[in-house]
């Protein structure tokens, strides 16, 4: 059983990925438990694999995105092998402090300070900026490297911080900025 705090069609709103249909399937309960995360923890459904492959088949899309809280807490490989047996292409935002199977087809690292990392694998590396220093972030293995503001707020500085280091990307909120629902 999983604890699934929600399932929703959108489009995914930042990162590399941005502007792409998919179905998000958000996971209850994290490890870190940010100032600034949009999950509410302590709500929640107990779901078994099945039935999260079924409520995602509901949708159009392809592309089905594990996201929390941490996803690491609760996924297995066996319900990535259910999501592509019914033909969706899998990603996963992580906080990077959990083991992953090794299935997934996109994964999306959002390091924090004061952790170590226990992927093995990462995709794209995704840091909300709050003025920390962000350099041994790109000590991570990655193809890319995103930098967003913190709930739009601070774009000016992120703006200028890509400006003097070019290594990095910016990933806005599109969702928030233009009210996907």
């Amino acid at each position: 059983m999983k604890k699934i705090n929600e399932i929703f069609y959108s489009l995914q709103g930042e990162g590399y990925h941005a502007g792409t249909p998919a179905v998000f399937v958000r996971f209850s309960g994290c490890n870190l438990k940010c100032d600034f995360c949009d999950t509410r923890h302590e709500e929640g459904t107990e779901m078994e694999n099945g039935d999260i492959v079924k409520a995602v088949e509901q949708y159009p899309c392809r592309m089905v995105i594990l996201t929390g809280g941490e996803p690491g807490l609760w996924i297995d490989s066996a319900l990535v092998d259910a999501l592509h047996a019914s033909g969706r292409y899998v990603c996963i935002e992580t906080n990077g402090t959990c083991l992953l199977p090794e299935n997934i087809d996109w994964v999306t690292c959002s390091p924090k300070q004061g952790t170590s990392l226990k992927v093995a694998h990462v995709d794209e590396v995704k840091v909300v900026y709050l003025g920390q220093d962000v350099s041994a972030c790109l000590d991570i293995p990655a193809r890319h490297y995103f930098l967003q503001p913190c709930s739009c707020q601070n774009t000016d500085e992120v703006i200028a911080y890509i400006k003097q280091h070019p290594v990095w990307r910016l990933s806005l909120q599109t969702h928030k900025l233009i009210n996907i629902p």
